[in-house]
């Protein structure tokens, strides 16, 4: 499996219609057990979260994607993942399937004010971002977030995973599925960081980084067990989408959790 070749200093892969897939995920959705609610950015943009019950939760998982309006894989992904419906009995499943509502139109990693969403969560000047905030403050605590993204320049899939307690890892299984479906990225070093496998242990205090991604907040405040997944954009989209699904239900899976 061949790297496309398409991306030269940005992203110019397929691009998908964000309004038509944020609609099928409210269409489909309802009649397997999630429910809506909607987080208003401001009076004209709403970004949507969806809540799936168990009826004896015994573990709280937290998805989101489309934080970059050039990263068409997350959202297709979770489309998929709810088309199939085959979610633990045992959790209660939060989505978030479009952080980033007005990136996509313009294909543009940043939304249509000129910000990187996934650098405002601690010092917040985008509205999408202070609304997530603020709806991620009502949560309840999770035991595990996944963060599902693209990288352009990618060899390969990658995972960073975030740790602190040394819970039992799903980086290494995540990986494996992966890797029946696209390429793994095992280059020494991905993005300055040391590598091993596809897989990142970030040594990192987040209070010495002047900006926030999400899986920060969230290890900050809402979780000790955090990924941030990477599917490799040069390769095809469905590739990439496969990748995404298949290391989520490495997650989901894993009763461990």
């Amino acid at each position: 499996m061949q790297k496309l070749g398409k991306n030269n200093g940005s992203y110019y892969g397929e691009q998908i219609d964000i309004a038509a897939v944020v609609r099928d995920i409210r269409n489909d959705a309802p009649a397997s057990g999630w429910n809506f609610e909607p987080i208003l950015a401001t009076p004209t943009l709403e970004i949507d979260a969806w809540h799936r019950k168990s009826l004896q939760p015994r573990r709280r998982i937290y998805l989101s994607t489309g934080i970059h309006g050039d990263e068409p894989a997350g959202p297709l992904a979770i489309r998929e993942l709810i088309r199939e419906n085959a979610w633990p009995q045992d959790a209660d499943i939060t989505v978030c399937p479009c952080l980033n509502p007005t990136g996509f139109p313009i294909n543009r990693r940043e939304n249509l004010g000129g910000f990187d969403l996934n650098r405002q969560y601690i010092h917040i000047k985008a509205e999408e971002t202070r609304a997530h905030i603020d709806w991620l403050q009502r949560q309840p605590a999770f035991d595990v977030t996944l963060c599902l993204h693209e990288d352009w320049e990618s060899l390969g899939f990658y995972l960073y995973e975030l740790n602190p307690d040394n819970r039992p890892s799903h980086a290494e299984e995540m990986i494996r599925r992966v890797s029946a479906v696209c390429p793994i990225d095992l280059s020494p070093e991905i993005e300055g960081r040391p590598a091993e496998g596809g897989i990142i242990h970030p040594n990192i205090d987040p209070r010495s980084r002047p900006e926030w991604p999400e899986a920060f907040w969230l290890l900050s405040y809402k979780t000790r067990h955090s990924y941030t997944l990477e599917s490799p954009s040069d390769f095809l989209l469905t590739t990439r989408v496969n990748a995404l699904v298949q290391a989520v239900k490495a997650v989901l899976e894993d009763t461990r959790t």
